[in-house]
């Protein structure tokens, strides 16, 4: 039967074959270099041969069908084969078709290359600088008049011949899905084929690059409606479908499937959130553009081995569709691991929709939550709630942190608004999550709260104010009344962190929307909620401030001592509220600390940390090192934040260190992706929902590939790797975390890594509990550390205190000034002491004396501001002391077992059953004179007359002084005092 989709191909056929004699691309021999050029002369050239005698000029027309903008405005250099560049050139033309040019052949017959994407620029640890070189002209003057033509066709001069299209790594190749159609080749397709849209069905190997242009291999196929594919038992296979708007936009798109056997999902269209939701997406087409839908079909192990065929109907508003005929023939072979092992197949891009640690199970190290009556009791936190779901009482360590209850204060011209008592009611009862309610309501309006705790010591409110006339308010805030006693330190809102003072007023600017307040050992974290964006506000990240906490501007916050309480109001200021119209607020508590310090950790679990070299010597490790963490932009970890590419040497490097006893953690997060991820173009057809939109530019890679449309970052050369890492910025929140989440497990099962250090991430804490649930599900024990910079994350410690539940370091260090911090600031912001963590220095060395009363020292051999950073001294000094198993006593210890006669100088006691290690370092302007005052009956033992100062290269010279000597310290600086147990040796 002759139907009118066989007429309309003979039709196409014809009108192909009467076009215009141009070479098709497709005859064209695309191929990718034996050798890679210097890539400033650009990643693509056309090789020529010139015949015969070709006398003083040849001429060239290359249709070279090149995706990017303005040509004309890009240089093109000619060169013989040995690199020598021919200075008599002269362009004709330079479209994104078609190159006409004549040149003078300067080494006679033979082979030439012309390049004609070079550029020049600097390629920096970290960054890219440069552009696309502009034409310029050195050519000889009388040589280019002589050989203008008058025609664009070369007439009467030798033409050179192409021998082929060259790109100079497989990596930068435009073949075949960036080769584009002619204007005219594209016009001939709409014309024949009159659907509103066209279908282009390809293969999961070959991923739709283009959106404003088609491939020109396209236009010998022509439009498809049906699509073969092969496939595997037990494999995920995608597969893809590109629409065409060629006649008119198209809108509302949708799939449905008919006469499937298993299982299909429209990435573009569908999946589950960050947190597990379901959701459809809305896409349109704009006329003469090109939106590629990715598809999954979930094929199981007991398939039976054959053809597989069913239809993907797509549709669109006004009632237009498209049937695609799908045939997958499915192999006898079956995958063990769903195809995951091997990146070309694409079958991880069903990780985007993963649910994959989003339960409601007790994260280790916590235990299931207990409800007494009102009181929430956690492995951290006891929380009993008042009638209304606030917290009466707030208790850590056995000591009660509120002064008053909590309450939510609506306050109108007539004073504060008394609301009938609420009625509390427990909404959910689990292990991992206790929810509760309590609603109030009078003539004027109801006011809703619904919260949970987990068994972190975690709490997260909203609040819902429902009108039911108009109101005219005067302020709406949370009120927090903190015991004087508790209230040591503050951090936020602004500040970094210091001693609580005495008085404070702050209105929304820069990024911050939390505060801590509490001492060592108990203290509350809060954070204001409703934004569009809840992770740590990074340089990258400024979202606007939650619009109810706002208001436009008339919110704020005040902390005010008062007596026996310090009062934390966080108020939104003067509001009508409508009738009918809800106003909402959400905030979030973390109980503080959030474990116990672990010191035996912070003494053993000494980090290498190496980014250029990450294996360490025979001779590093005899110093102690336990634990190696590998860099991106390594040859061991290349790329950053997708480790997937060099698996096989992940699992050599950690296999070899496991044997030597020790642990090797990665660097893996989201903020950024590299260019090199397999599952680039899919994430590109999925708009600005993984890979943030942004004005382009950035590495020459990235210009020529993506185009437009993403936001470039990072960048790195990598030794021993010819493509470079150029990095584009994610949107934050997206399903990309989902696939973080299952590739870390597969990373742990697949490499055997003991856990991720994590550089200024942007997720939040429900990731965080996602990665702990996951990683100790497949290996107990697995390390998370955290680095940041505080002028990257202005605060660190404030925007990431929700992540401490669950890592086990820190490393906030970068742009930390330590000589110029006082003792505040060093505990709440840099120690991690309050929260039950510990940390490391870093910026250009730190201060190892200071570092010491804390328990702190540098990584070794990280390289700061001219540094290279050497802890072997002092750690060898813990070693012979065995300061793993000492009882550290901190000067913020009630009664601390070492008092200084001067309170510029902060002393800390390390103790054990033989022998006290004193670190003492001095904030004090000046030269000091000090003398210790130990309490030895809380020791338990006597020391012996004198006491021994080691010897520790660039912190102190060896020497001997008596208990009761005044010890001198410069300023900045400190001592490490040794007391033995009289009569212990």
């Amino acid at each position: 039967m002759f139907t009118r989709k066989i007429y309309h191909r003979l039709v196409w056929l014809c009108l192909f074959l009467a076009a215009a004699g141009c070479p098709f691309a497709q005859d064209l021999p695309y191929r990718v270099a034996g050798h890679p050029w210097n890539d400033t002369l650009g990643n693509h050239r056309v090789v020529l041969q010139v015949n015969g005698a070709p006398g003083d000029a040849v001429y060239a027309a290359i249709p070279w069908r090149r995706r990017d903008p303005a040509p004309e405005t890009k240089a093109v250099i000619v060169t013989d084969t040995n690199g020598v560049r021919v200075k008599e050139l002269l362009v004709i033309s330079n479209t994104r078709e078609w190159g006409r040019m004549i040149f003078r052949p300067v080494s006679g017959a033979g082979k030439y290359y012309v390049y004609y994407l070079p550029y020049k620029g600097t390629k920096g640890d970290g960054w890219f600088r440069g552009n696309y070189t502009p034409p310029y002209q050195d050519t000889d003057k009388q040589w280019m008049e002589a050989h203008r033509p008058k025609e664009e066709d070369g007439s009467g001069l030798p033409h050179a011949n192409i021998v082929a299209m060259e790109a100079r790594t497989a990596f930068d190749s435009f073949f075949p899905m960036e080769v584009i159609a002619t204007d005219e080749e594209t016009r001939q397709m709409i014309r024949v084929h009159p659907d509103p849209f066209l279908v282009f069905p390809e293969d999961r190997t070959r991923p739709v690059k283009m959106t404003t242009d088609l491939p020109c291999k396209w236009i010998r196929s022509g439009p498809l409606d049906h699509f073969r594919g092969e496939a595997c038992r037990n494999e995920y296979y995608v597969f893809q479908l590109a629409l065409f708007a060629s006649r008119q936009d198209i809108n509302d798109v949708k799939v449905r499937y008919t006469g499937n056997k298993y299982p299909l999902t429209c990435f573009n269209l569908e999946g589950r959130d960050a947190r597990g939701q379901f959701f459809t997406k809305r896409v349109d087409v704009q006329k003469g553009k090109v939106q590629t839908l990715w598809f999954g079909v979930d094929i199981p192990s007991g398939a039976k081995p054959g053809e597989h065929t069913f239809t993907v109907v797509v549709t669109a508003a006004g009632g237009i569709k498209h049937e695609s005929r799908i045939t997958i023939r499915v192999l006898d072979k079956l995958l063990a691991d769903r195809g995951d092992g091997e990146t070309w197949r694409g079958s991880r891009l069903r990780w985007l929709n993963s649910s994959l640690g989003i339960d409601d199970s007790v994260p280790r190290p916590y235990r299931s939550l207990q409800v007494h009556d009102r009181l929430i009791s956690g492995k951290t936190a006891d929380i009993r709630l008042n009638g209304s779901g606030f917290p009466a009482s707030i208790v850590a360590n056995g000591k009660e942190i509120l002064q008053q209850p909590m309450a939510f204060v609506i306050e109108t011209d007539k004073g504060l608004m008394r609301l009938p008592d609420a009625v509390l009611r427990i909404t959910k009862r689990q292990a991992g999550i206790v929810s509760w309610e309590s609603i109030a309501s009078d003539r004027t309006l109801t006011l809703h709260c619904a919260a949970s705790m987990e068994p972190d010591g975690y709490l997260h409110y909203r609040i819902r104010v429902s009108p039911r006339t108009a109101l005219v308010i005067k302020d709406m805030r949370l009120e927090m009344g903190v015991r004087k006693t508790t209230a040591a330190y503050f951090m936020g809102m602004g500040l970094h962190g210091m001693d609580c003072p005495q008085h404070y007023d702050w209105k929304w600017k820069g990024p911050q929307n939390a505060y801590w307040i509490g001492n060592t050992d108990a203290g509350v974290y809060c954070k204001l909620l409703g934004a569009t964006y809840e992770g740590p506000m990074l340089n990258l990240y400024h979202p606007p401030p939650p619009s109810a906490w706002y208001n436009d501007n008339k919110g704020g916050f005040s902390l005010e001592q008062k007596g026996d309480m310090v009062d934390c109001s966080t108020y939104s200021g003067e509001r009508t509220l409508e009738a009918g119209k809800d106003c909402a607020f959400e905030f979030s508590l973390l109980v503080t600390p959030v474990k116990p310090i672990d010191t035996h950790s912070q003494f053993t679990d000494r980090y290498y940390h190496n980014g250029s070299k990450p294996s360490p010597s025979d001779e590093d490790v005899e110093t102690g090192i336990r634990v190696i963490n590998v860099h991106h932009a390594s040859t061991i970890n290349p790329y950053i934040n997708y480790p997937f590419l060099s698996t096989d040497s992940i699992r050599a490097f950690t296999g070899k260190w496991h044997k030597k006893g020790l642990k090797v953690k990665l660097y893996y997060t989201v903020r950024e992706l590299s260019n090199q991820v397999t599952e680039l173009w899919a994430l590109r057809s999925l708009g600005s929902e993984v890979l943030a939109d942004g004005k382009g530019g950035g590495y020459i890679w990235l210009r020529e590939h993506l185009a437009d449309h993403y936001n470039a970052q990072w960048f790195t050369p990598i030794n021993g790797y010819e493509a470079c890492d150029a990095a584009l910025l994610t949107s934050g929140a997206s399903r990309w975390y989902n696939y973080y989440i299952e590739g870390l497990r597969w990373l742990i099962k697949n490499t055997d890594i003991d856990g991720l250090y994590l550089d200024d991430v942007a997720y939040g804490r429900d990731m965080l509990k996602r990665m702990r649930k996951v990683m100790d599900g497949i290996k107990p024990g697995c390390m998370i550390d955290l680095h940041s910079n505080t002028e990257f994350s202005i605060g660190p410690a404030t925007q990431y205190t929700e992540f401490f539940p669950y890592i086990n370091k820190l490393w906030f260090g970068e742009h930390f000034w330590y000589d110029k911090m006082d003792p505040a600031n060093w505990i709440v912001e840099t120690s991690g002491i309050p929260f039950g963590l510990m940390g490391d220095m870093l910026q250009s060395g730190g201060n190892p004396w200071r570092g010491m009363v804390y328990g702190m020292t540098v990584r070794y051999p990280w390289f700061t501001a001219g540094v290279n950073c050497d802890p072997r001294a002092i750690w060898k000094i813990w070693d012979e002391f065995g300061i793993a198993d000492a009882r550290m006593v901190g000067y913020w210890k009630d009664g601390g077992l070492v008092k200084v006669s001067d309170t510029a100088v902060r002393a800390t006691a390390y103790v054990k059953d033989d022998g006290l290690l004193v670190a003492i370092a001095s904030w004090a302007k000046d030269t000091v004179r000090v003398k210790l005052d130990i309490d030895w009956g809380k020791i338990g033992w006597r020391p012996e007359d004198s006491v021994w100062v080691p010897g520790i290269q660039g912190y102190q010279e060896e020497a001997r002084h008596g208990s009761q000597d005044r010890l001198e310290l410069a300023p900045t600086k400190g001592m490490l005092l040794w007391f033995r147990k009289k009569g212990s040796r």
